[in-house]
């Protein structure tokens, strides 16, 4: 769902980059891909359609707990958490909208409409 923030989740998932480095938008971009990732990888196992709000919702939730753990195992406390935050949680948002938003509800049995 959300490739262009795969680059970001790399580098602060698997270390690419030194995290002094780190941005807001580096930060929030790779909380937003794990969300995405997590998010489609259990509906897509547990098959059931949801609507947009709930799936909306629970992107936000799921963005906002990444960033949680990122500032919490990667030391990030130089940035502005709920900065990141917030916009982890627009990303994911604004992703949905752009992949899924065209459909009647989030179907984990069908690719987006794009």
């Amino acid at each position: 769902m959300f490739g262009l923030f795969e680059d970001s989740h790399n580098q602060v998932y698997n270390g690419q980059q030194h995290e002094s480095k780190f941005s807001h938008e580096l930060v929030a971009g790779a909380a937003s891909f794990a969300a995405a990732k997590i998010f489609e990888d259990k509906q897509r196992k547990e098959g059931k359609p949801v609507s947009h709000q709930f799936a909306k919702e629970a992107l936000a939730g799921i963005a906002g707990a990444e960033v949680d753990k990122l500032f919490e195992s990667k030391g990030l406390n130089y940035l502005d958490k709920e900065k990141v935050k917030h916009q982890a949680q627009q990303n994911v948002q604004q992703g949905y909208d752009d992949h899924y938003g065209s459909q009647a509800q989030w179907d984990p049995n069908h690719p987006p409409s794009v």
